[in-house]
């Protein structure tokens, strides 16, 4: 069976096929029509009836047979017959950032290139430049983008490995073959990025541990490889799974060694004279013998943490729990996948007091973006649903786009109307560090501006960030009273939490917002708060961990 996401992506990659073989621009928007409502569709297709699934908006006699298909064999005949036409490695030229399916038949027809390896190696021939449609800045940026995949082979988001190195911790707790186990490394660190999973581990008999892992159905058997006391295996051919083996009495020691980057114990060895493998009951023994406090496991990458010690930050760190509400978000009154009274009742039923809605502005064209006649209405519904839900919360907000010269694009009076305003930049992302950083400054000094939306753009492992001097805009946030967002979406991640400390030493709040587009979006706040740690953020600096009555105060006062 697929998922919506899966249905969608599929449809998404057969448009593309036939935009690359110059199809009929009609049947190429029917397809990518279909990705855009299945991907968006609140219910699982895989769930729904024949009929139920020929009611979508969109989806015609010929769309839910290619539906159907894909339920059934994952491929539908016009798809097959796409891929049989295309070579393998064109097929992948497709997902370089920059270049779409006409441009890519471009290089495949005119020059005979045939991967992206061929791109990369005509890129660097500069064969691109005098090629019609393309030029010597296309070929930079192709080269670039080339390049940044391939860097970033073997690296993998930390929200991605999470559920199944979880799965694999879990088993092997319930399995009987250990007396003591603990994630370590990287992912015990929750480093946004992650190349392997690390786990140290006591077993009853080696043996037993060794037998299990190879009838795990999750672990490739003709990986393990077992070396001292140290076992390696792999997870679906790709990622690595190290486990470090330990006697009971060693156990914390081990485990303070492997969780701690080099930076974090060459600190605690240089400057606090720590002897790292000596023997302890628990990791804070081992902090205690040089009078220090305990660690979390997040903290230690060696950067600011120590500072945390003399400021008296180190305690206090934001959990889940803290989180009182959950701003930015989107509903189908843009692009959305929920309506509004879903949205905000699945809100409620999470046990949060307040949800701010932030659907897409006007200049959103392709989102669905508000126009003001459709924000009235908006308006309207939430009054409703306020007095129906009480005192639970709906914040009448807005993501307002910061257009290329700063400014937001919608008058002083549509602005006005707001509780609350997310400013975030969504086009012309190709900027470099002055024109970003002046844009973003003037959008922080607009009055209406209550947060500062996912500053650099990122997505994580796909497309870098625009390049900003940090210290500026969080500078300019504490002059004119605006608060961070810390985008909590996995691929996002943006306010990066290295950043977190210089912002809480200006008192600039942060928000970790989900930027949900559907209702199960509100649990990617766990990701927010996991890098959020990682920056030393408190309670007290997170502007939703204030209360409904205190979050109403603020917004007041910003107006």
């Amino acid at each position: 069976m697929m998922s919506n996401k899966e249905l969608a992506k599929a449809f998404k990659l057969t448009a593309q096929l036939m935009e690359l073989h110059d199809e009929n621009p009609f049947k190429i928007r029917s397809i990518q029509n279909a990705a855009f409502k299945l991907e968006r569709h609140p219910v699982p297709i895989e769930k729904l009836s024949v009929d139920e699934i020929g009611s979508i908006e969109g989806v015609g006699k010929g769309i839910q047979a290619k539906i159907s298909d894909l339920l059934a064999r994952s491929s539908f005949p016009e798809m097959d017959e796409m891929l049989e036409q295309t070579p393998k490695g064109v097929i992948e030229m497709l997902s370089i950032k920059g270049i779409g399916p006409k441009k890519v038949r471009t290089l495949w027809k005119e020059l005979g290139i045939e991967s992206t390896g061929e791109l990369l190696y005509a890129c660097n021939e500069n064969r691109l430049v005098e090629l019609k449609g393309f030029g010597e800045k296309t070929q930079a940026q192709i080269k670039h983008a080339i390049e940044y995949t391939e860097a970033n082979q073997g690296k993998y988001l930390y929200a991605v490995i999470e559920p199944i190195a979880t799965q694999i911790f879990q088993d092997l707790r319930n399995s009987g073959v250990l007396l003591d186990c603990s994630f370590t490394g990287e992912f015990r660190r929750k480093l946004e990025i992650q190349e392997k999973i690390e786990m140290v581990v006591v077993p009853e008999e080696l043996i037993e541990l060794i037998d299990f892992l190879n009838s795990h159905p999750l672990i490739d058997k003709e990986s393990l490889e077992s070396e001292n006391t140290t076992i390696r295996v792999t997870i679906a051919g790709k990622l690595p799974l190290i486990l470090y083996t330990t006697k009971k009495e060693e156990f914390a020691s081990l485990l303070f060694q492997t969780t701690g980057n080099e930076d974090h114990l060459r600190q605690l060895k240089d400057n606090y004279k720590l002897t790292l493998n000596e023997k302890a009951i628990d990791e804070t023994e081992i902090y205690a013998r040089v009078q220090l406090p305990y660690f979390e496991p997040e903290l230690r990458e060696g950067r600011s943490e120590f500072n945390m010690i003399k400021n008296g930050k180190i305690h206090d760190l934001i959990v889940e729990k803290d989180l009182k509400g959950v701003l930015h978000n989107h509903t189908t009154y843009s692009d959305g996948a929920h309506t509004l009274e879903e949205m905000a009742t699945y809100c409620k039923e999470l046990g949060f007091e307040y949800l701010g809605i932030c659907d897409h502005s006007k200049s959103a064209f392709y989102a669905n973006g508000l126009q003001p006649e459709r924000i009235l209405k908006q308006h309207q519904e939430i009054d409703t649903l306020n007095a129906k839900l009480a005192p639970f919360r709906i914040f009448k907000g807005i993501e307002s786009d910061i257009l290329t010269d700063g400014s937001l694009d919608y008058p002083e009076e549509i602005l006005k109307s707001f509780e609350f305003i997310v400013a975030s930049i969504h086009s012309g992302l190709k900027m470099d560090k002055v024109k970003a950083t002046t844009r973003l400054l003037r959008a922080i000094e607009n009055p209406y501006t209550t947060i500062l939306g996912h500053p650099t753009g990122r997505l994580i492992l796909s497309r870098e960030g625009y390049p900003i001097d940090h210290e500026k805009i969080i500078d300019a946030c504490a002059a004119n009273g605006v608060v961070l967002e810390l985008n909590a979406n996995p691929y996002r991640l943006d306010l990066d939490w290295r950043y977190i400390p210089y912002a809480l030493s200006k008192n600039v709040m942060i928000s970790i917002n989900p930027d949900a587009h559907r209702k199960e979006g509100y649990h990617d706040m766990h990701y927010g708060v996991c890098v959020a740690r990682k920056g030393g953020l408190n309670r007290e600096m997170t502007f939703n961990a204030l209360s409904r009555d205190e979050v109403t105060k603020k917004f007041a006062q910003k107006r």
